[in-house]
């Protein structure tokens, strides 16, 4: 009986066939990006509450999405264009492939997006520093640029210049997610300076008419 039944159990296991889903709902598709929303939305919201609770205003908590979505958004649209540049003698020189958004390149956002988010609040504990009880204005934002500016620019080139060897030697595979991170770290610096703390000024003519 047992030979019997082994038997059987190696002439199912060696029938040909196919027990993969070759097709999936439209529903599934569509609930997954539901879901997805719905955790990106989540997840700004919990940025915007730490930093409100943080700083004690909502106005940074606002700056540093802003900084975010345009370091995102930057990235995303220079990984699309290598899409258009592989395969030509630029993009052959560049060593830039067809990128397709896949789990590498996800990562690759996620840790921009934590790159990001940790130099921009390194600029806002410095203005919080700097202005202590004193109503914010523009000269206090200038010196706490000024004043973090060298240890930003430092910390992303010591940063780029690991992910620009990883990118050269580290094989196709790591292209892709080394060329989100790179390209997103200029940017990501650049927004944490130019873009994240001077939104902090959009407002305060209007407190000041108002507290006056």
């Amino acid at each position: 009986f047992v030979e019997n039944e082994t038997d059987k159990v190696l002439t199912a296991a060696s029938m040909e066939g196919s027990f993969l889903p070759t097709q999936l709902d439209p529903s599934v598709g569509v609930e997954q990006k539901t879901r997805a929303l719905i955790a990106i939305i989540l997840s700004l919201f919990a940025i915007i509450t730490y930093i409100w609770i943080r700083f004690g205003n909502v106005r940074y908590g606002l700056a540093a999405i802003i900084a975010l979505l345009h370091d995102v958004c930057i990235t995303l649209g220079a990984v699309t264009v290598c899409t258009y540049i592989a395969g030509t003698p630029i993009g052959e020189k560049l060593l830039i492939g067809d990128f397709k958004i896949n789990l590498a390149i996800i990562a690759a956002f996620l840790t921009l997006i934590g790159y990001s988010l940790n130099d921009t609040i390194v600029i806002f504990d410095r203005i919080r520093e700097n202005r202590r009880k004193d109503r914010l204005n523009p000269q206090i934002i200038t010196n706490s640029i000024n004043q973090t500016i060298s240890r930003t620019i430092l910390t992303s080139f010591t940063t780029f210049i690991v992910v620009l060897i990883m990118y050269i030697f580290g094989g196709t595979a790591l292209r892709g997610f080394t060329f989100a991170i790179g390209f997103g770290i200029i940017i990501g610096t650049y927004s944490s300076i130019a873009i994240a703390a001077p939104i902090l000024l959009i407002g305060l003519k209007n407190e000041k008419k108002k507290s006056k």
